[in-house]
């Protein structure tokens, strides 16, 4: 069998022509619409803060159309490679028993970042304590959530990962009850130290006054008499509050003489021998 080499080369030289130039085509398009997909969703960003949207939905809408640009454009180059778009159909039907198959993974993460919009636990610059982290909400994606810790640490958690947890929105309410814990000795009176203590939430500078303080006695614990001052605060004065409450209690404490102590234990012997030592017990 003769095989005719000019021939051969020729086809492949019009095959790699043809080919080459459309796969450079394709790169081509696919790397202008990458950048239009990215100019075009920080410009509608833009356009969202501008008109005082929803921040949290405006970044959902902008990413949205980001990946919706990049969508189109591969469906559009496919057509380069002769692959009918109509199609598609078929594709989309298969796309859809994909998507149920995977909700616990990739689209998972989408589907519950999609619930995270619709029913809005929180929004961007909450403070959350979710999927075990504690942080200030940066950007609701369609994929992961971003936070922000207190001490300025940039955490990704997957949408799924909070919207099958326990979501506690610290900042939601704008007011919240700041609870210190103070112990008194078993010696000091009760109705003295409660008045003591009642001096402390009027000097509180940021502490509200509608809810009322309140002194709570807590409970009877090993070592003392333990004590509840509830004062409420703006949300955003919480550690303040706190801070300033703490420190007054104190100083209200030693000025009154009361005393705040420490655990202590006895220790008994029951050996004679070792009482005799321990000086429980005289020779």
């Amino acid at each position: 069998m003769d095989i005719n080499v000019e021939e051969l080369m020729s086809k492949g030289i019009d095959l790699t022509a043809t080919w080459g130039l459309r796969v450079v085509g394709v790169l081509v398009v696919l790397f202008l619409a990458w950048v239009i997909a990215g100019w075009a969703s920080r410009a509608a960003l833009k356009r969202f803060q501008k008109s005082s949207f929803d921040e949290t939905l405006g970044r959902f809408f902008s990413n949205l159309i980001r990946y919706a640009i990049l969508a189109a454009t591969i469906i559009g180059v496919l057509g380069v490679f002769g692959l009918e778009t109509t199609s598609f159909a078929a594709v989309i039907g298969a796309a859809g028993l994909a998507i149920g198959l995977a909700f616990q993974g990739t689209l998972g993460n989408f589907a519950a970042g999609v619930m995270l919009l619709v029913f809005r636990p929180f929004k961007v610059g909450d403070v959350v304590n979710t999927a075990g982290q504690l942080g200030i909400v940066k950007a609701i994606d369609l994929f992961t959530t971003d936070l922000a810790t207190l001490d300025n640490r940039h955490i990704i958690i997957p949408n799924s990962a909070i919207f099958g947890s326990t979501i506690e929105n610290i900042t939601h309410y704008p007011t919240r009850r700041v609870d210190v814990s103070v112990g008194t000795a078993y010696g000091a009176d009760v109705e003295a130290t409660r008045k003591v203590l009642e001096t402390v939430p009027p000097k509180v500078s940021k502490g509200l006054k509608d809810p009322a303080p309140q002194i709570f006695l807590a409970s009877l614990g090993a070592s003392s008499v333990d004590w509840q001052i509830r004062i409420w605060c703006n949300t955003s004065d919480y550690w303040d509050v706190y801070q300033q409450a703490i420190e007054l209690a104190k100083k209200a404490l030693e000025a009154s003489n009361i005393a705040i102590p420490f655990p202590q234990v006895d220790v008994h012997f029951d050996d004679p021998a070792l009482q005799v030592l321990s000086g429980q017990k005289t020779g």
